[in-house]
C-alpha cells in the first residue's frame, strides 16, 4: 500500500500541534465570550443572561419596555464592554428593507456619466453600491453589534423578510448580481416600545426580555454611577419626589431615567438649591422632568397644591 504523504519533522510537528491548539482556544474564547455589564450602564442578572444564551444560541435578542428602560443604552454597553464597533439602525415608518441592507446611487451615477469629471469606472455598478447599516454589519472586518432601534416603527413585511436575511446571514444585491455573505455574524439586538403588535412569525425567531421600569433601589444603584459624589440626602430625596411624580394620575409621558438625570444635573448646576426645600415638597424645574404641555400643567397644580 501507498502513501501519498509529506513526512514532518519533529519541530514542524510540535509547531503544527502548536498552531492548531491556538486556533482551537481562540475559538472557544470567542465561543463562551460573556457580557459583564459596562461602566456606566446597571445591569440585573437576568438581563446578563438572557444577552449571554442569545450571543451563544446566535439569536436575534428584542427588548421591550418603556422610554427609559435602558433598551437602546444596552446595545452601546455590550458594544463597549465585549470591544465591538457599535451599528445602528434607526427604523423609519416609510423605510423599505432594501435601504437596510444597501443603495443603489443612480443619482450620482447618471452625473458622472453626464459630465466625466468622476474617477469612478461608470460602466462598472459596483462602485455606485453603498452599503446600508445590515449590509455594513455584514461586511466588516470584526464581528459587531447591531442596534435595530424602534422595530415597531415598520410594517409586518419589513419585520418578517429582515429576521430571513438574519437567519440566512446573506443578501443579494440585484442590479449586480452578486451575493453578499456576512463575514462574521453580528450580536444582533432589537428594539420595540409596543406602538405596533409584531407578527408571531417574527416573535417566534427571536429571544425576548422586557425591561421593567427601574424600582428605587435600582434607581439608587444607577445614579451612584453617575453622580458618584452625590450626597445621600439630595439622592433620597430626589429619588423619593422623582417616584411620587410617575404615580401622578392623568400623565401621558411619566419622566424616565434620563429625565431625572438631567433634573438632578439642573439642581446641582443652580447654586440656590437647597434639599430641605425639596423634602418640604418644593419641586423646580419640571420642565426637565414633563416634556408635554398637559403633563407639566397637571404636575405643576398638584405639586402647587401639595
Amino acid at each position: 500500500m501507498f502513501f501519498n504523504a509529506r513526512f514532518f519533522s519533529m519541530g514542524e510537528m510540535l509547531k503544527t500541534n502548536k498552531y492548531v491548539r491556538s486556533v482551537m482556544l481562540m475559538k472557544e474564547k470567542d465561543r463562551f465570550i460573556k457580557f459583564k455589564g459596562a461602566s456606566r450602564y446597571v445591569l440585573d442578572d437576568e438581563l446578563a443572561k438572557i444577552v449571554n444564551v442569545s450571543m451563544a444560541l446566535e439569536m436575534p435578542l428584542l427588548l421591550k419596555g418603556e422610554p427609559g428602560t435602558g433598551k437602546t443604552m444596552l446595545a452601546h454597553a455590550i458594544a463597549e464592554n465585549l470591544g465591538m464597533p457599535l451599528i445602528v439602525l434607526n427604523v423609519k415608518s416609510s423605510m423599505k428593507l432594501v435601504d437596510a441592507l444597501y443603495q443603489y446611487d443612480t443619482l450620482t451615477r447618471l452625473n458622472d456619466s453626464r459630465f466625466g469629471d468622476s474617477t469612478r469606472d461608470v460602466s462598472n455598478i459596483e462602485e455606485y453600491i453603498r452599503m446600508g447599516k445590515i449590509g455594513q454589519a455584514f461586511t466588516a472586518e470584526q464581528r459587531t453589534v447591531l442596534l435595530i432601534d424602534e422595530i415597531d416603527k415598520a410594517d409586518t413585511d419589513f419585520q418578517d423578510d429582515m429576521l430571513d436575511i438574519l437567519d440566512q446571514m446573506q443578501f443579494d444585491i440585484i442590479e449586480i448580481d452578486k451575493t453578499i455573505k456576512a463575514k462574521h455574524r453580528p450580536v444582533v439586538i432589537i428594539t420595540s416600545n409596543a406602538k405596533k403588535d409584531l407578527s408571531d412569525p417574527f416573535l417566534g425567531r427571536c429571544n425576548f426580555h422586557h425591561i421593567a421600569f427601574p424600582d428605587e433601589e435600582m434607581m439608587g444603584n444607577i445614579l451612584r454611577v453617575h453622580f458618584p459624589n452625590l450626597e445621600d440626602d439630595i439622592m433620597h430625596a430626589c429619588i423619593t419626589t422623582f417616584y411620587r411624580l410617575r404615580r401622578i394620575e392623568g400623565v401621558e409621558k411619566r419622566p424616565a431615567t434620563r429625565e431625572l438625570i438631567n433634573w438632578i444635573r439642573a439642581l446641582k448646576a443652580d447654586p440656590g438649591f437647597e434639599v430641605s426645600g425639596l423634602k418640604r415638597g418644593k419641586t423646580p424645574y419640571l420642565g426637565v422632568l414633563f416634556k408635554k404641555s398637559s403633563d407639566l400643567a397637571v404636575a405643576d397644580r398638584l405639586m402647587g397644591m401639595s
